[in-house]
């Protein structure tokens, strides 16, 4: 991976303090016969004084910046379920376990979708060299498409994600599984060697997309066992869900329609919708439900 003149920068602030003082020009190699990224990039740091005058520090390697930019990266931990009624600590307390320092975002939405509002929200804070740290792939992505694409595009912008439950997905496995295994002889097995190499990057790249198609696979799973469980119980003649018709009396209805009928403007109150939501504690979809209901029952 090649680091942008920013990140190499904020390196070299750490690691030269002159640099905090002077202009720094950063001046990127390529060694087109390097086979790791420590042989393939350098970088001189240039800094130059109050006089004009250019002085070359030092020249970085990508584990120098890594190391460097450690010391201001954070740790998050992403927990995610699919429903409120279910828990979530069992994810924060893994997480705090091994990382007990992470900033913990946690939502529940589905993950069959990434446009969620708190992966919204840290995918935005997030920056090189930071990590996020996940109970397991499940609780990233349950669609295997775009959590692999999602994987990759951190990844490629040099954040770190660990997997408690894969390890062997981890982007620091990924990236080490990427080196060439065997070193070549300069002989013509060479060629064998460069397969074999290339063989084993194709592999490492398969096992993250495996974790990711057998989460998606658990859901789809779940979702075809409550579906034949549905269709076995009509078969034997039970009722599944509220007859056609019928309307639902729940507690908290009829105190909750009350306080609409009073104080909604469009039951002649001084209310607007948002704040009879405040007012009575519901959610939008109930307070809209019970809204369309009343209107109904006036019709009538």
């Amino acid at each position: 991976m090649k680091y942008s003149d920013e990140e190499v920068k904020k390196a070299a602030e750490i690691l030269f303090p002159e640099c905090r003082k002077c202009e720094t020009t950063i001046c990127c190699n390529e060694n087109i016969l390097g086979t790791t990224d420590d042989e393939i990039y350098s970088y001189d740091i240039i800094i130059t004084n109050k006089r004009g005058k250019k002085i070359e520090l030092a020249t970085l390697r990508n584990k120098h910046i890594k190391d460097a930019l450690k010391k201001l990266s954070k740790t998050y931990g992403y927990c995610r379920i699919s429903r409120p009624q279910q828990s979530i600590e069992r994810q924060k307390r893994n997480i705090k376990a091994e990382y007990p320092s992470a900033t913990i975002l946690e939502e529940a939405f589905t993950g069959t979708k990434m446009d969620r509002p708190e992966w919204n929200k840290l995918r935005k804070v997030v920056k090189p060299g930071d990590t996020i740290v996940f109970d397991s792939v499940s609780r990233m992505s349950r669609t295997a498409d775009e959590g692999v694409k999602t994987y990759f595009e951190l990844y490629e912008n040099g954040i770190q994600l660990i997997f408690l439950k894969e390890h062997y997905i981890d982007t620091e496995v990924y990236a080490e599984n990427m080196k060439d295994k065997i070193e070549l002889q300069g002989t013509d097995e060479d060629e064998i060697f460069k397969g074999l190499n290339n063989y084993f990057r194709k592999l490492a790249e398969k096992q993250i997309r495996i974790a990711f198609d057998q989460a998606e696979k658990e859901v789809q799973d779940l979702h075809q066992r409550t579906k034949e469980g549905i269709q076995t119980a009509r078969l034997n003649g039970k009722q599944i869900g509220q007859k056609r018709g019928n309307t639902l009396t729940i507690k908290k209805a009829a105190p909750a329609k009350e306080i609409i009928l009073k104080h909604s403007k469009a039951f002649n109150g001084t209310l607007s919708d948002i704040e009879c939501i405040k007012l009575t504690g519901l959610s939008r979809n109930t307070y809209y439900k019970y809204k369309r209901e009343l209107k109904a029952e006036g019709d009538d």
